[in-house]
């Protein structure tokens, strides 16, 4: 299984308008390709159309080489949207590349069915298609309702639940929560694998 994060680290709100408009272009760039890109979560920024982080999972013929020409520093170069006449032009964002072994998990997986919640209207919620997924041992929890099909949320919510199972075996007890955020510190200056110009967000 692989997932694909772009991720804004700790950099203002151009940044995080960066990650939104990658996000969207990363998006178009799979479906011409015949690449499955599927959102499993996301973390908004302060400001509307900005993102502070997304989850993808990848998956289809030659994801992994697509996938890893998204992983690394990646660089927007434009004057600030949000600060007129600011001086600095170059913003800052990251891609990072997770693959999970997934075999032998879902004996050790909990699934229940339940009522999404938001917006929707009655069909929402009169409807069990949300899944929350549990994993037994450590009792982490996510819930997925973003899909109709109460199938598709079982399958975003696995891959989600792998994940986040992922960072905590990696990390010591007390850096657990730090894991999953990791990335937002490790946006490096310069070396861009990607690089972006202008408020039409073109690539080099």
């Amino acid at each position: 299984m692989m997932l694909l994060q772009l991720s804004a680290g700790q950099g203002p709100d151009e940044c995080a308008r960066a990650v939104a408009l990658a996000a969207e272009v990363l998006q178009k760039q799979a479906a011409r390709l015949a690449i499955s890109v599927t959102e499993l979560e996301r973390v908004a920024g302060q400001k509307p159309g900005c993102l502070k982080s997304i989850l993808f999972e990848v998956s289809g013929l030659d994801a992994m080489s697509w996938a890893q020409q998204w992983s690394g520093a990646m660089q927007w170069i434009c004057e600030s949207p949000y600060r007129p006449g600011h001086k600095r032009k170059n913003w800052f964002f990251s891609g990072q590349l997770y693959t999970l072994d997934d075999q032998h998990m879902d004996e050790q997986i909990s699934y229940k069915a339940c009522r999404a919640s938001g917006p929707g209207g009655q069909h929402v919620n009169k409807t069990e298609s949300a899944i929350q997924a549990t994993h037994v041992q450590t009792g982490l929890t996510v819930h997925i309702a973003s899909e109709r099909s109460q199938h598709a949320n079982k399958r975003l919510a696995r891959a989600l639940l792998l994940h986040k199972l992922a960072e905590r075996q990696n990390e010591q007890q007390a850096r657990q929560e730090q894991q999953r955020w990791s990335q937002h510190q490790e946006v490096q200056r310069g070396d861009a694998v990607r690089v972006f110009r202008g408020s039409g967000f073109k690539a080099e």
